[in-house]
């Protein structure tokens, strides 16, 4: 069994801080920069930061695959983590000021599936998860510019 790791990153002109704040509220900002592969996203308890826990779907290719994740934050203000707890998937978000703009990153790791299964998610799935997630990022990039306007 293989560790798979996908990442993506790009800017987003708005201050770290506020960057963070969007990512971290689950209730008001986060799904409001969600793409279309993501569906049936719910809050089930908390709503901001460490301990929200939330539900939904990722669909990629042909597959949808239902998540169950609990928030975290190693290093509040700057990374925030989302731990599926019914698998070992683990995705991060990291904020990093860049002037007046902000870096972010988000990675997902895993333990991949072994055998032909891991051969094909090895292929596919990275590719597909660093689209959703490069759509992720221009979506909150227009929604920084978007509330900034507001």
């Amino acid at each position: 069994m293989a560790r798979n790791v996908v990442s993506a990153e790009g800017t987003v002109d708005a201050a770290a801080s506020t960057v963070y704040g969007y990512i971290a509220d689950m209730r008001q900002h986060h799904p409001r920069f969600l793409p279309p592969a993501f569906s049936d996203f719910e809050v089930e308890s908390g709503g901001v930061g460490a301990e929200t826990v939330t539900r939904f779907k990722i669909t990629a290719g042909r597959r949808t695959r239902e998540y169950h994740m609990k928030i975290a934050e190693p290093e509040p203000g700057r990374v925030l983590t989302e731990s599926d707890l019914n698998s070992s998937a683990v995705t991060t978000f990291t904020v990093a000021p860049q002037g007046a703009a902000s870096r972010v990153t988000i990675t997902t790791a895993w333990d991949g599936a072994s055998g032909i299964g891991g051969f094909f998610e090895r292929m596919f799935a990275p590719r597909a998860l660093r689209a959703i997630y490069g759509d992720e990022l221009k979506r909150l990039s227009a929604y920084a510019r978007d509330q900034r306007s507001a």
